[in-house]
């Protein structure tokens, strides 16, 4: 079983945290380039209030959501998932860089929100996958079939 047990794959973390700054300082540089560093400062300071806005309007939706969906007592996937996204999108739209703004973007706004419910919810899937003849959960090392204590037989006569 320990072979089917998915790894997290920390080398895509790491390549991650390299690639998408370099990213980010190429991007700035050349809208610096056409635009002049001043107005690209500019435009990281408005996109990050713009990020925080529709975080704050947008997390408030999603929230009042959640709650109609727990009062009428029904499963609220939808509304956990876009609550998840929200909160990324924030994160991604406060960070500064261009880059992770357009994603954070994606995130928040409602009408890209399918798109990225369908992508998380393909992502936990398939890291929820339970493979046939196992049982779910952290793991269970008990063995089928009857209980076998070791110890003595004392005859009670």
């Amino acid at each position: 079983m320990s072979g089917a047990r998915r790894r997290f794959p920390w080398g895509l973390l790491f390549l991650a945290f390299l690639i998408v700054p370099i990213i980010e300082i190429y991007v700035l540089i050349q809208v610096g380039q056409v635009i002049g560093p001043w107005w690209t400062i500019l435009l990281l300071i408005a996109d990050s209030i713009l990020g925080s806005w529709l975080l704050r309007r947008e997390g408030a939706k999603a929230w009042q959501a959640l709650r109609i969906a727990l009062t009428e007592g029904r499963m609220p996937a939808k509304e956990l998932a876009d609550g998840a996204l929200i909160v990324l999108g924030g994160a991604l739209m406060i960070s500064p860089g261009f880059v992770t703004d357009a994603f954070g973007l994606l995130a928040i706004l409602p009408f890209t929100r399918p798109l990225g419910r369908r992508l998380l919810a393909r992502f936990v899937a398939r890291r929820l996958v339970v493979i046939p003849g196992t049982t779910p959960g952290p793991g269970n090392t008990r063995r089928p079939g009857p209980d076998v204590v070791q110890g003595d037989v004392v005859d009670p006569e």
